[in-house]
């Protein structure tokens, strides 16, 4: 956590970006394949800089199926839409960078469930929320997870391997319809974070335009260390970062 004899830190990271640590789960698929929960994000753009191991990212748009080799100095990002699946190769480890910090952590992301878990809230509920803590439960809560997500996302990656991005597209609909009630919530996130950041920068960019650098007298520095190690995020064992207006740290919400 914040050492106490740092600043407590006020403003979020440089973007008001999320920040977390990934080591990409090594449990084996329905397919054979060792990774993460597939899935795609509404609003937000995610990056992996790749700091340690191998394996890939799959992912499905509308550019079709491809598979993102990782390796160490690897950086990876994706759209908004984009179902992506995180593939371990061997001791894959990975930062992520997340646009619009907390947005994924107030349900910005939306597990590829078959379309009948997608078509009841309470059901998609109870497959996506994880019990608290990082226990034998929790794990066990994740796989079962994961495994349901994998489920989905494979009858969408044979269509589009296919030729056919019907279901592509009409999952990236239900996903759309399910987060619309959150959309306000989301909104004042939004303008809290990304958007004040913004702001500020303008407004800093006119004082310097008016020759008044009075905000460089506010010049600080801060730290900070994981406030928890080992989370059960989508993709794998999660490092976070308590940090205003950035990632949060989360029990059971849905995150990467």
């Amino acid at each position: 956590m914040v050492s106490e004899a740092d600043p407590a830190p006020s403003h979020p990271l440089p973007g008001a970006i999320g920040l977390s640590h990934l080591s990409a789960y090594d449990w084996e698929a329905a397919d054979g394949v060792c990774g993460g929960s597939p899935h795609l994000h509404l609003v937000c753009t995610e990056a992996y800089v790749v700091t340690g191991g191998r394996g890939a990212v799959q992912t499905l748009s509308p550019d079709g199926y491809r598979d993102i080799p990782l390796r160490p100095g690897s950086v990876a990002w994706f759209t908004p839409g984009t179902v992506h699946r995180m593939v371990q190769g061997g001791d894959l480890r990975i930062t992520v960078l997340m646009q619009n910090g907390g947005l994924p952590e107030a349900g910005d992301a939306v597990f590829t469930f078959p379309p009948e878990v997608l078509a009841d809230p309470d059901r998609y509920a109870a497959a996506a929320t994880l019990p608290p803590g990082t226990g034998a439960d929790t794990e066990a809560a994740a796989r079962r997870r994961r495994d349901l997500a994998v489920e989905g996302y494979l009858a969408l990656c044979a269509a589009m391997t296919a030729g056919d991005r019907g279901p592509y597209c009409a999952f990236q609909q239900a996903a759309a319809r399910m987060v619309r009630a959150r959309v306000p919530a989301w909104r004042e996130l939004w303008r809290a974070g990304a958007l004040a950041a913004a702001e500020r920068t303008g407004a800093q960019l006119d004082a310097l335009d008016s020759g008044d650098p009075a905000h460089l007298a506010d010049a600080t520095a801060y730290r900070s260390e994981p406030s928890r190690l080992g989370g059960f995020g989508m993709c794998g064992r999660r490092d976070e970062y308590a940090l205003p207006g950035t990632t949060p740290p989360y029990d059971g919400e849905p995150a990467s």
